[in-house]
Formats: C-alpha cells, structure tokens, sequence
C-alpha cells in the first residue's frame, strides 16, 4: 500500500481527531475514508449510517427529555447539564469555548 505523507494545520488538525474519535476511528482511517468520499462518483456521504443512527437518537432523546420534563424538571436540568459537560469534554459543542 502507498504510503502518503503531509501537513495540517493545527485547527485542521484538533477538528480531524475529534471527528476521528467520535466516529470511533483512527486518523489515518477516518482520512482514508474522506479520500474515498472525495473521489466516489456518487458523491454520497460515506458515514450516511452514523447520520442516520443520530438522527433516530436525537428524536428518541427528544420524546425522553419532553417526558421527563413535564414529570421533574429538576430531573431534566440535571440531566441536561450532564449531557452538556460529558459533550464539552469530547469537543462535540459548538464554539470555540464549548457553549
């Protein structure tokens, strides 16, 4: 196998392992697979599965969160700040300083 060697910046860099670890890859994989998707003909997205398992998790934790919150809000505040630290520290909010 040919072997590729190169530069990133360091905010390419940061965004690449984040996405990388949150897809449960390595580097070089998650870069092979960008590579696959820049030249398939089809032009469609190689992590479509992920999308769609998020998707169905968003709705699932949406219908949760509207239960919960109209039998403890408590309960939901709670949670919800949890969500947002264990979030924060895998680099998966928006903004630079995490918000």
């Amino acid at each position: 196998m040919p072997k590729i060697n190169f530069r990133l910046d360091g905010s390419l860099h940061t965004v690449l392992m984040r996405r990388a670890r949150g897809a449960n890859l390595s580097m070089s994989s998650l870069i092979r697979h960008l590579l696959q998707q820049a030249v398939d003909e089809r032009r469609r997205y190689v992590f479509s599965s992920q999308d769609e398992i998020l998707a169905t998790s968003i709705q699932i934790l949406s219908i949760l969160a509207t239960s919960v919150g109209q039998q403890s809000p408590k309960a939901l505040e709670q949670g919800m700040a949890q969500a947002r630290t264990i979030l924060a520290e895998r680099g998966l909010l928006g903004g630079e300083d995490g918000q």
